[in-house]
């Protein structure tokens, strides 16, 4: 059985950066073909895709984020984090850990989800 559990701050101040980790049990992350993603939910808004690193350590990002985020592996200690930088109180939501098993399937695991707030 897989499971993520994502970790970090759940405050964080305009302008500076949001840094969170989602550590893997229960599979490799390293594991062919699939990709581990981070997404989000903000207040009244629908799920949305931010990003995610393959299991060969190639990322992908949303067009719209790219510029802001970050995605970065630690296969030692079987984790990978996601880093957006100069968040404003726009950013606040539920951020999600989850994998994708890839084939266009649905992600198949995911994290409970971590309320981050961004304060003005």
């Amino acid at each position: 059985q897989v499971q993520l559990q994502e970790s970090g701050p759940g405050l964080v101040k305009s302008s500076q950066t949001l840094s969170l980790t989602c550590t893997v049990s229960g599979g490799a992350i390293t594991t062919e073909y699939y990709a581990w993603s981070w997404i989000r939910q903000s207040p009244g808004k629908g799920l949305e895709w931010m990003g995610a690193i393959l299991y060969d350590g190639r990322t992908m990002y949303i067009p719209s984020l790219k510029s802001r985020t970050s995605i970065s592996r630690d296969t030692s200690k079987n984790q990978f984090s996601l880093q957006l930088r100069s968040v404003t109180p726009d950013d606040t939501a539920v951020y999600y850990c989850a994998r994708d098993p890839g084939g266009g399937a649905t992600m198949d695991y995911w994290g409970q989800g971590t309320q981050v707030t961004v304060s003005s």
